[in-house]
């Protein structure tokens, strides 16, 4: 029984150190994971979302004389809901007028000060003008007595005579300067009037202003159309939104029939973008219709947009068709085609890897081996090989182990330099491609047109 546990327990022994000393190395165990070269139409695009926008629109603007009015800002009270059809003249918005009406009472209060005072100068100057009359009344009188007293003198010594006459011309200067008097106070009454009916003039003409500003506070619809909200840099205005005399932008009527996708490319990929150049667009919200459009407009310097870590250029793609689906601020999808090349070797890029040279790892008759090649374009998931591989190869996705000692396969200098020249011819042919579709819409971007170019296939 004894013999028999002690024979059982060297069994599981041994059977231990069997396992442990041929079970596999877990670091040659990984999986060879093999992708077949395929050759195909071979398409780079870039993709980006956007949003719909039409390409003219009319501005429903504010009042515009706000800024001679001393009003810099004022809030949209009242708006109709977006999306709402109106008819030329049709109510839009109203604004509020609560600045504008502080404003007209304090022009009407300096109206009612100025009136006040051209009433209180008519007073005054009615009161000094009395009484200078009665003085002038008073030195008549004073001048009859001294005429008299002349009169009664004559026979009196020469003195007293003289006497008389001297107090008479005394009391005819005092008259004159009465009358001289009495000119100035009209004069100075009269500059006085003057100027407060300046005052009133100027006065009148600001009521009048600011009384038909506050009448165009109420918005009415230039032309028809569809109404949709005015876009600004915290969000679309909306009632409660505030508008500013330098852009009193309420609304805009869009043009349907001709719309454009707006879209933000990122500074990686914008190099790659050309005006001209394809687009196929999605609307979101109908996803099983597509769209031709192309590029009319490329940002030239990129911007900061929330949400985004990286600058993106905008570019504006123009949609070749028109439909009742197409509406301002639908999200779209664009699919942007930069060129396609016709049955050529490609790999996924996983495959594809670069030091000194670009390489793939092809399982041979031989075992594995670093193969050079001469590389191409690259979209999203495979690039093209243009020397160094053909369809019958296998090419690995991840590294084999033992990397370093995997063997380099050179390409002669001839083939490297023919897959140099290929790339140069074909970037000649992209190059010269690019620009006729730039020229087409060149100088033309308010046209909507479906260029030329068939399927934007470059074969070789």
């Amino acid at each position: 029984m004894k013999k028999s546990i002690i024979y059982g327990l060297i069994a599981v022994v041994v059977a231990a150190a069997a396992y442990f000393a041929f079970r596999p190395d877990a670091s040659s165990s990984k999986a060879e994971i093999y992708a077949e070269v395929k050759k195909s139409n071979f398409v780079v695009a870039v993709n980006a979302t956007g949003e719909l926008k039409a390409k003219k629109s009319i501005k429903i603007r504010g009042p515009q004389g706000m800024r001679s009015a001393g009003i810099y800002n004022t809030t949209i009270k009242d708006l109709i809901p977006e999306g709402t059809v109106v008819k030329k003249g049709e109510y839009v918005a109203s604004l509020d007028k609560t600045e504008l009406a502080t404003k007209i009472t304090g022009v009407q209060t300096d109206i009612e000060k100025e009136l006040t005072k051209l009433e209180q100068i008519k007073i005054d100057t009615a009161i000094q003008m009395k009484g200078i009359r009665d003085d002038m009344a008073n030195m008549l009188f004073s001048m009859s007595q001294e005429k008299l007293e002349i009169q009664r003198n004559k026979y009196e010594p020469q003195m007293v005579i003289e006497q008389s006459e001297l107090k008479l011309r005394n009391s005819e200067r005092s008259m004159d300067q009465l009358k001289g008097k009495t000119e100035l106070m009209v004069i100075q009454s009269d500059a006085k009037v003057r100027e407060i009916q300046a005052n009133l003039k100027q006065f009148d003409g600001k009521l009048k202003q600011m009384t038909d500003l506050a009448a165009s506070f109420m918005i009415t619809a230039p032309e028809d159309g569809m109404l949709i909200y005015e876009k600004s840099w915290n969000g679309k205005k909306v009632p409660g939104s505030q508008i500013s005399a330098w852009d009193p932008t309420v609304a805009e009527l869009p043009d349907l029939t001709k719309m454009t996708s707006v879209v933000y490319i990122n500074e990686i990929d914008i190099s790659k973008i050309k005006k001209g150049q394809k687009v196929n667009v999605k609307v979101d919200a109908f996803p099983d219709i597509d769209f031709d459009g192309q590029i009319i407009s490329v940002a030239n310097i990129g911007q900061e947009l929330k949400g985004q870590e990286a600058k993106v250029f905008e570019i504006v793609v123009a949609i070749n068709q028109v439909d009742d689906v197409l509406r301002p601020s639908m999200t779209t999808t664009n699919e942007i085609k930069i060129y396609e090349y016709e049955e050529l070797v490609n790999i996924p890029l996983e495959a594809f890897f670069s030091d000194s040279i670009d390489y793939v790892y092809v399982k041979g008759s031989n075992g594995i081996v670093k193969q050079q090649i001469v590389s191409g374009a690259s979209n999203e998931n495979d690039i093209i090989v243009v020397e160094g591989l053909s369809i019958d190869d296998k090419v690995l996705l991840t590294p084999p182990d033992n990397t370093d000692k995997v063997p380099y396969k050179y390409l002669s200098k001839e083939i490297a330099d023919g897959g140099a020249d290929k790339l140069k011819q074909w970037k000649d042919k992209k190059a010269a491609y690019d620009k006729a579709n730039e020229d087409f819409v060149k100088g033309d971007e308010d046209q909507n047109k479906d260029a030329g170019g068939g399927n934007m296939m470059i074969m070789f």
